[in-house]
């Protein structure tokens, strides 16, 4: 799986990165815990920091679609992410500590 940053903001208000990317693949469309992995390699940043907001497959190519966030630190990222998001990303109820 190859990983390109499409654009990346740096959020000072909210102390986080955030980060649009393309993900080329072989074979299925990758699950947000390939896709996290691959990002955190990328990136080289903690995985109890990044969070995949949202990611979409482009029909008829090999390609996904996606928003990431990086934060500072895992206080802000509990204050600021919605719950679901975080259960999607980390699969319970709150980030790891």
């Amino acid at each position: 799986m190859e990983v390109e940053i499409a654009k990346e903001n740096d959020n000072r208000l909210l102390r986080r990165k955030e980060i649009f990317f393309r993900l080329k693949h072989d074979g299925g469309s990758p699950s947000r815990k390939d896709a996290r992995e691959a990002l955190i390699k990328t990136l080289q940043c903690s995985p109890n920091l990044l969070v995949i907001d949202w990611m979409r497959s482009e029909f008829g190519k090999r390609e996904v679609v996606g928003y990431a966030k990086v934060y500072e630190d895992e206080e802000r990222l509990r204050k600021i992410e919605r719950e679901h998001i975080i259960e999607r990303n980390f699969g319970g109820g709150a980030a790891p500590e």
